[in-house]
C-alpha cells in the first residue's frame, strides 16, 4: 500500500516555539505508519526550514532551540507547483515530495495565514485553516469585531495600535476606564496568554500596555468578568462537528502562559465540563457558528466565557492551530466524543486533501466568449 508522505513542520519564528515543538513531537509519535510516512521539517528563530531525523528528534530529552539547526539539511519549500518537492540548499536538489502537510505551528509567521499562503502557491494540501481564516483567527481585534457584527455574543472591548498610545495614551486611559476594572490586557495577535496581563486598577494599567506591545503592534484591553472558562473543539470543512464541551479551572487569577505550561498544578481541566443539557447544546452550536463565521475549516478550538452571574455565554476566541499535545484540551475533547488521537490526526490530514481537491477544481484561467 502507498503511504502518504507527511510533512509535519513545527518551530517557527514565534514566541509560542517551544510549544509547537512539543505538539509535533505527540503528532509525529501517534501518526497512523499504516497509512503515512512523516516528513519532520522544523522552522528555527531565524526562520530557516530544516529536515530533521525523526529518531534524533524524538530522543532530544530538551527539546530546545538550537536542536532544530542542527539535525539535518537546510531545505526550501518553492512558492511554485513543484509536486511538493523539498530542495536540499547545499547541492540544489530535490529530497522529499510531500503529500499533505501538517503545520504544528502556534503564533506568528506559522498560524497566522503567512505559511498556509506558501503552502497554497506550493499547491501542496495542508491541515487548518486557509489564508483568510487563519489570518482573521489570529488577529483577536477582527475576530471579535467579525463575531459582534453576526451577533454571537462577545465580551466588551476595544483595541488600540501602538502609534496609537503612544500620540495619546490618555485617549485609550479614558477608553479602558469606561469598560471598568478589571480588565485584560492582552497582545492581538499572539496566543499562549503571551504578554497576557489582568489589571484590576488604573495605576496598572501602562504597565500592562507596554508589556502587551513587546508582542505586538495592536493590543485589545478587554472587560474582566467572573466567569467560567469553557472550550470546544470543531472539527470539519463544509459540515463542521462540535465536541463535547471541556471546562479550564485556572488556580490563579486566569488561565496564564505559566499555568499551561511551566506549572504543573497551574490549572486543572473537567472533561467533559458539568454543564446542563441546555448550555451545552448552546456551546456546540456557538462553536461552529463561529467557526463558520471566521471561515475556519479542518480544526479549531473554540473558547468561551460563561458568566458566574448571569449565565450568559461569550465567545471569547477562536485558535486555528490549537496546542496539538496528546494531552491538550482539543485533542482530549475528541477522545471524549468517541475520537482517538491518532483517528483525529488521519482525520485532519483526510479532511485536507478533500479541501485541495475541492479546491483545484476551481478554473484558474478565464476565456472570454468569442
Amino acid at each position: 500500500m502507498h503511504k502518504l508522505r507527511v510533512g509535519i513542520l513545527f518551530g517557527g519564528r514565534s514566541s509560542e516555539h517551544e510549544i509547537s515543538l512539543r505538539s509535533a513531537r505527540s503528532v509525529v509519535q501517534a501518526l497512523d505508519r499504516t497509512r503515512f510516512a512523516a516528513t519532520l521539517i522544523g522552522i528555527d528563530h531565524h526562520g530557516r526550514w530544516h529536515v530533521l531525523d525523526e529518531p534524533q528528534f524524538l530522543a532530544l530529552t530538551n527539546v530546545a532551540l538550537p536542536a532544530l539547526g542542527d539535525g539535518g539539511p537546510e531545505v526550501l519549500l518553492p512558492p511554485v507547483p513543484s509536486s511538493g518537492e523539498l530542495i536540499d540548499l547545499t547541492p540544489r536538489a530535490p529530497i522529499d515530495r510531500l503529500d499533505v502537510v501538517f503545520p504544528v505551528l502556534h503564533g506568528t509567521l506559522g498560524e497566522d495565514g503567512t505559511v498556509q499562503g506558501l503552502l497554497e502557491l506550493a499547491d501542496i494540501p495542508y491541515v487548518g485553516a486557509g489564508v483568510l481564516g487563519s489570518a482573521v483567527a489570529m488577529d483577536k481585534d477582527v475576530q471579535k469585531r467579525l463575531l459582534r457584527d453576526a451577533r454571537i455574543p462577545i465580551v466588551p472591548f476595544i483595541a488600540a495600535t501602538q502609534s496609537a498610545w503612544q500620540s495619546d495614551p490618555e485617549d485609550i486611559r479614558h477608553a479602558a476606564s469606561k469598560l471598568g476594572y478589571p480588565l485584560f490586557v492582552k497582545p492581538a495577535n499572539a496566543g499562549s496568554s503571551v504578554g497576557v496581563a489582568k489589571v484590576r486598577a488604573a495605576t496598572e494599567l501602562d504597565d500592562a500596555v507596554v508589556a502587551a506591545f513587546a508582542y505586538d503592534l495592536k493590543i485589545l484591553i478587554e472587560k474582566g468578568i467572573d466567569a467560567r472558562e469553557i472550550e470546544c473543539s470543531v472539527l470539519g470543512n463544509e459540515h463542521p462537528e462540535a465536541s463535547l464541551p471541556g471546562e479550564v479551572c485556572p488556580h490563579a487569577d486566569f488561565y496564564s502562559y505559566e499555568a499551561k505550561y511551566v506549572d504543573e498544578h497551574g490549572a486543572t481541566f473537567r472533561i467533559p465540563a458539568p454543564l446542563d443539557e441546555s448550555q451545552t447544546i448552546a456551546v456546540r452550536e456557538l462553536a461552529i457558528r463561529t467557526f463558520r463565521v471566521l471561515e475556519c475549516e479542518g480544526m479549531a478550538r473554540v473558547d468561551f466565557f460563561l458568566d458566574r452571574v448571569t449565565g450568559t455565554i461569550y465567545v471569547n476566541e477562536i485558535n486555528s492551530i490549537p496546542g496539538f499535545t496528546n494531552i491538550s484540551v482539543y485533542p482530549k475533547l475528541w477522545e471524549i466524543s468517541g475520537l482517538s488521537y491518532t483517528d483525529l490526526i488521519s482525520r485532519l490530514l483526510d479532511l485536507a486533501i478533500e479541501r485541495h481537491a475541492r479546491r483545484r477544481q476551481r478554473q484558474t484561467v478565464y476565456r472570454p466568449k468569442t
